[in-house]
């Protein structure tokens, strides 16, 4: 049963916020991540006027990957702010959703009665955690990746194979199969991420929590140099995750009733209305395409429909950006234009990508924007390998269609949605037709090889390389003068068991 908003011991609100960048001169005296959540929810708590931490009845933390050996990390980051939840959780890894479904499960728990005070806390210190590691080791900070690391370790080996194991690798699928269904050319497609990148700049340099303060032109973020390399076409590095930060950020939810009766002032609360969660295969050769997320879009429109809005309704979003293939794609189920800014933090190039934490950061700044002016913001958060998805909204005025607690799992409808994946093959020669592609980089910027997805000529998916040597096939992926996807080749093995794709030419 759902309550309806004249109960006010029933409506979530958000009291406090707050978040920390820590950059001492020495990055080896950095705060752990344990230190960054203990700051964020500390300066939360100070926002909302203080003496809320000992009355928390639930603490839901992000998970973390900087300093694994301090997991479970909830129990600890409690004692730290004198709090005893009856609910002290983490969640199981950490993914880009995790903020917004945190705060989606305490809006539901104040809802339904189940408890009065909720903190949200995250925090990742990978600056720090590099540069200890570096040390420890004998070794330069750049070998020093953990999110790779990860990645490496739970990846198939088929297409681990390839080079499909970070996000950074698979990301760009979704770039190029979207740019070739949208039919732009790789300088339009270039064009319109540079656009969103720096207005992202323009943002991040506008606010305090950000991590780079440096507003960029898009010909500077899209153009390969010395200083900002390609990554894995056609992103460089001022188009990617900044996960090199320490940050953290936190936030606090409570009932309107008990926000009155501790004399919050109405101007600072912010309503949180109802959200919407579904997500893809966790396999990203297990999509039925790689031009659109089917979970993507069920969880920004119902999310909107929940809360009796439509796009024009909304005064400010943060469309998650760990790449621009994921804002471009949010943007398009919105109906969101490519020139106002589709972030209020700054973006994870700009404002800082702290791994599975960003969201709660986009949390703090939508609060403060919405505190300014406004009525409506949407936060809409991406995990994993465009795998989960998770939108929400809130505002600087009741959110009348709002009811808690409310379901927000939307998965069914997502498949619904979905339409038939092609079977992998794993083991294939003969002619084949690229699906989507990339090529992947060494960091002096040399092609390490190109990655086709193809299907094959009985309609299956598969895999292949493009060799770092082979010029003229790394050309005809990346210089934009025709489009590679559809294009015909063949695949056949090399010495090493590798399926090589070789363009068909006519």
């Amino acid at each position: 049963m759902t309550s309806r908003n004249d109960d006010p011991e029933r409506v979530p609100v958000i009291v406090g916020v707050g978040q920390i960048n820590d950059r001492p001169a020495d990055p080896q005296a950095g705060l752990n991540s344990a230190g960054l959540m203990e700051a964020a929810l500390r300066a939360a708590d100070e926002d909302a006027g203080g003496g809320w931490l000992a009355d928390l009845d639930s603490l839901a933390v992000v998970d973390q990957i900087s300093f694994r050996e301090l997991n479970p990390i909830a129990p600890g980051l409690a004692d730290r702010v004198g709090a005893r939840p009856r609910f002290c959780e983490q969640t199981p890894m950490a993914s880009g959703d995790s903020p917004i479904l945190l705060l989606n499960e305490a809006a539901n728990r104040i809802g339904s009665g189940e408890i009065r005070i909720a903190a949200v806390a995250g925090g990742e210190a990978l600056r720090t955690a590099a540069h200890r590691s570096a040390a420890a080791q004998g070794t330069d900070v750049a070998a020093q990746n953990a999110s790779r690391a990860m990645s490496q370790m739970r990846a198939p080996s088929f297409r681990g194979r390839y080079g499909l194991v970070a996000p950074v690798d698979v990301y760009p699928l979704y770039e190029n199969g979207g740019r070739a269904a949208y039919g732009q050319s790789l300088a339009e497609a270039q064009a319109e991420s540079g656009a969103i990148w720096s207005l992202f700049s323009e943002v991040a340099d506008a606010n305090p929590g950000a991590w780079i303060h440096r507003p960029t032109a898009a010909e500077a973020i899209v153009t390969p140099s010395a200083d900002n390399r390609p990554i894995a076409h056609p992103y460089t590095k001022l188009m990617v995750a900044n996960s090199s930060v320490n940050q953290g950020a936190a936030f606090l939810v409570t009932s309107l009733a008990e926000a009155r009766r501790r004399g919050i002032a109405e101007d600072r609360l912010i309503y949180v209305g109802n959200g919407a969660a579904a997500h893809e295969e966790h396999d990203p050769l297990a999509r039925d395409s790689y031009d659109h997320s089917p979970s993507m879009g069920v969880s920004i429109r119902r999310a909107l429909d929940l809360n009796g809005l439509a796009t024009a309704d909304l005064d400010h979003v943060e469309l998650y950006s760990c790449f621009p293939c994921v804002p471009k794609m949010a943007r398009r189920v919105l109906d969101w234009p490519v020139g106002k800014p589709a972030t209020v933090f700054g973006g994870l190039t700009f404002g800082g990508g702290p791994i599975g934490n960003y969201m709660s950061h986009a949390v703090v700044s939508m609060v403060l924007k919405l505190r300014e002016a406004g009525r409506y913001g949407l936060l809409f958060a991406n995990g994993g390998f465009a795998t989960h998805n998770h939108t929400i909204i809130i505002g600087g005025e009741p959110i009348e269609q709002a009811r808690f607690p409310r379901e927000f799992d939307y998965q069914r409808e997502a498949d619904a949605a979905r339409q038939p994946v092609p079977e992998t093959d794993e083991s294939y020669e003969g002619p084949a037709t690229i699906e989507t592609y990339t090529v992947l980089y060494e960091r002096d910027g040399s092609a390490k090889w190109g990655v086709i997805v193809a299907r094959t000529s009985e309609g299956k998916r598969t895999l292949a390389k493009v060799p770092g040597s082979d010029t003229h096939g790394i050309a005809f992926l990346t210089d934009g003068a025709a489009e590679p996807v559809g294009s015909e080749g063949m695949i056949a093995r090399d010495a090493d068991g590798d399926q090589i794709w070789r363009r068909q030419m006519n």
